[in-house]
């Protein structure tokens, strides 16, 4: 029996900080050396950062990640690390893992399997790679891998494991997060233990980067598929794990076999460590919470500006925004006009009294009166219309950015994924904004992640009365989203199956939907791609998300409806 420990260094790093990167390496290495592990694993592409998108395409970019593994690689000593990085090589780039020893990089495998589905779009920047690698510590053979690597089955390196008889599998990843992602990535691990006969250690980034969350939950599979070790998830961890080991019988010979010494010294084998399961509404709070974290800080901002209407969104947003930030860095505005109710005011105003956080108020009728003056000399600003209502909220969002501008303050938009589905949104209104914290979240999931905020508080930080009160825009007197749209329950589910599920009409009016309803939610879902191609980049939670998920065509007849 021979026992292995690694150390799997679960970071945060940011795209082309390289410094930055650089420094957050070497530290979780001296930590990993401390606690005496014989391999310390980092993320894919985390010299760089995931995904660096077009920087890739800059031969300068390729050369400084090149140059920052070298500067990394002579500090390592004394344990053996694999490495994500970016690698250019007879003119083609790759998606590359260094494998270093003794302050130099001793061989470099190439991700053999580049995803090209939804959110990933490998093939634009990577060549794949053709060879595994195999290495030993001791007795125990290691095969390394990248990220899609393991959801191919049959892929290049799973054959090689089999035929190489491997001990132990290796795969460093980017594995972005999306609600129940963490169960699909156990079962795609499980499923490769099982094939192979070989533990699998699982590292995974954390950490935002614009509209993709990447929630860690680093792992060990056991080679009966069982989960051994866990890290926690949304928040750096080095998790390491002893694993005690019979070398299987090898079935081939003649592979070029990449020999690291072994650095652990205790004789005691560690307990693994398995962090807590967390909830789907747990799950989805921490990732809007990170999400909002990272964007704000990694993008030079100090404090958040929210427009608070007194309704559920804003108000979750600013809870959201309070957790990620402090309360001293989220200010927020009321922008009552004759149309807002007594109600939906005091609850703005508790609610910031019940976070912490500064309150601005700022009177807009007088405003929108002057721009009914003038625009009369057009058409008749007496008669009600959808026009006079966007005016409301195209002032509200000038003067959010008007502060923003002043102050550098960065404005959260308060949207829901319901609501930017179907265009019940304001271009250049409450669209105006930065980022959009629950751009990704159903109004149902809403009403879900609120009642999780008082409840993790253990107070009533979002009114009762707000979670109790009809949802509405108050542009007009007595208005209700119900008016315009169906039930959010209803309205939900066909965004659902059309969005996420790719379904037809058809598919979806057979699950028992009103014909005439589900041709209207998408006709509004079709048509209103021009208001979110204009929008502020989002938090994606869900499968798809509109976004890098969906590129959907704005010029576009294809209407079976």
């Amino acid at each position: 029996m021979s026992v292995i420990r690694i150390a799997q260094s679960q970071i945060n790093p940011i795209v082309g900080d390289l410094e930055y990167n650089k420094r957050k390496i070497i530290k979780y290495v001296d930590i990993a050396k401390q606690r005496n592990a014989d391999l310390v694993l980092f993320p894919e592409l985390c010299i760089c950062g995931y995904p660096p998108e077009d920087l890739l395409l800059k031969k300068s970019f390729l050369r400084d990640c090149k140059k920052t593994l070298e500067d990394i690689s002579s500090y390592i000593e004394g344990i053996n690390a694999i490495i994500g990085f970016p690698d250019e090589k007879d003119g083609n780039v790759y998606n590359a893992a260094a494998i270093v020893q003794k302050k130099k990089v001793q061989a470099i495998y190439y991700k053999t399997e580049l995803p090209n589905y939804g959110v990933f779009d490998e093939k634009r920047y990577f060549k794949e790679g053709k060879n595994p690698i195999a290495l030993k510590i001791k007795d125990l053979i290691i095969v390394p891998t990248i990220c899609e690597d393991i959801w191919v089955e049959g892929s290049i390196p799973e054959r090689f494991a089999k035929d190489i008889g491997a001990d132990v599998l290796i795969n460093i990843s980017a594995s972005p997060f999306h609600a129940s992602k963490f169960q699909l990535r156990l079962d795609v691990g499980r499923n490769l233990s099982r094939r192979t006969k070989a533990p699998l250690f699982f590292t995974n980034l954390i950490g935002g980067q614009d509209e993709l969350i990447f929630d860690g939950g680093s792992f060990v599979i056991g080679r009966d598929g069982y989960l051994f070790s866990c890290a926690k998830r949304f928040s750096e961890n080095l998790l390491v794990t002893d694993m005690e080991l019979s070398p299987r019988p090898k079935k081939k010979d003649g592979y070029k076999i990449i020999q690291l010494d072994s650095y652990r010294r205790d004789e005691k084998l560690l307990h693994p460590y398995i962090a807590d399961r967390l909830s789907p509404v747990e799950e989805i709070y921490y990732a809007l919470v990170l999400g909002t974290r990272d964007y704000v800080e990694k993008n030079g901002f100090k404090k958040v500006l929210i427009g608070l209407s007194g309704g559920i969104d804003s108000s979750l947003v600013a809870a959201i925004a309070v957790d990620a930030l402090g309360k001293e860095n989220v200010i927020g505005v009321t922008m009552p006009s004759q149309f807002t109710s007594s109600e939906t005011l005091t609850d703005a105003e508790r609610l910031a009294r019940n976070l912490g956080i500064e309150l601005i108020k700022l009177e807009i009728k007088s405003i929108y009166e002057e721009y009914l003056k003038v625009l009369s000399k057009v058409f008749d600003t007496s008669v009600h219309s959808v026009a006079l209502e966007n005016i409301q909220a195209r002032i509200r969002g000038n003067l959010l950015m008007a502060i923003s501008n002043k102050f550098g303050y960065l404005v959260l938009t308060t949207g829901n994924k319901s609501e930017t589905a179907v265009g019940y949104c304001t271009l250049y209104g409450d669209t105006a904004g930065g980022f959009a914290v629950i751009k990704d979240v159903p109004k149902t999931m809403v009403y879900e992640l609120a009642r999780y905020v008082n409840l993790t508080w253990r107070r009533e930080i979002i009114p009762e009365s707000v979670m109790k009160r009809p949802p509405t825009a108050e542009l007009r007197p007595n208005q209700k989203d119900e008016d315009t749209l169906p039930p959010y329950p209803i309205l939900d589910r066909i965004i659902h199956a059309y969005v996420e599920e790719d379904k037809s009409p058809e598919e979806i009016i057979e699950e028992g939907f009103d014909p005439d309803l589900v041709i209207n939610v998408i006709r509004m879902i079709d048509r209103n791609e021009y208001k979110r191609r204009q929008s502020p980049p989002g938090i994606k939670i869900t499968p798809k998300a509109f976004g890098k998920d969906w590129r959907f065509p704005i010029t576009n007849r294809y209407l079976k409806v």
